[in-house]
């Protein structure tokens, strides 16, 4: 399999070079990611749960999709690219808003990145590709808020941080 490059930024979300994923994780280089938030008409979450093999948190509930934008590609691009890869379908996806998080990871591994946040609207199952994702769930935003304070083990890292901001942009752009 060939081997994954990120492409490392600065604040400004400017590139400054690319370096190899793992590497990027291993020294807590800051890079451009992005992560997709599918809703439905009830206003409920798709969640996938990641596989078993994945190198960190396996098993783990996560946002419908996230990962890295690959060079040359738009955020939404990547977005559309890695959600058919994982889910198996295409919708239309919307940027959001971006932000700079970092988290460590018990396997010495950080997460340091600029994270592009999307949405899109699906109604239908996906068909999940069970090398990256081991399960998937509709699930209520309010009630993901309330199992995340209850069961905060069973969420990545990542979501964890990436869902408080998506819910504090949801609530602060309400009609």
């Amino acid at each position: 399999m060939k081997e994954e490059y990120v492409i490392l930024v600065n604040e400004k979300d400017e590139q400054i070079g690319l370096m190899p994923k793992l590497e990027a994780h291993e020294k807590a280089q800051l890079h451009r990611a992005f992560s997709v938030f599918i809703l439905n008409s009830k206003n409920e979450i798709m969640l996938q749960q990641r596989a078993v093999e994945k190198y960190h948190s396996p098993l783990l509930w996560t946002n419908t999709c996230c990962s890295h934008q690959r060079e040359g590609e738009t955020n939404v691009e990547a977005g559309s690219r890695r959600l058919f890869e994982e889910m198996g379908f295409r919708t239309s996806l919307k940027e959001l808003f971006s932000f700079i998080y970092k988290a460590p990871f018990d396997n010495g591994l950080t997460e340091h990145e600029l994270d592009h946040v999307m949405i899109g609207y699906y109604e239908e199952n996906p068909e999940i590709n069970k090398e990256e994702v081991e399960d998937w769930k509709w699930m209520d935003i309010d009630a993901i808020k309330v199992d995340m304070d209850k069961n905060p083990e069973i969420y990545t890292v990542w979501f964890r941080i990436i869902f408080d901001e998506f819910y504090h942009f949801l609530e602060s752009h309400k009609n």
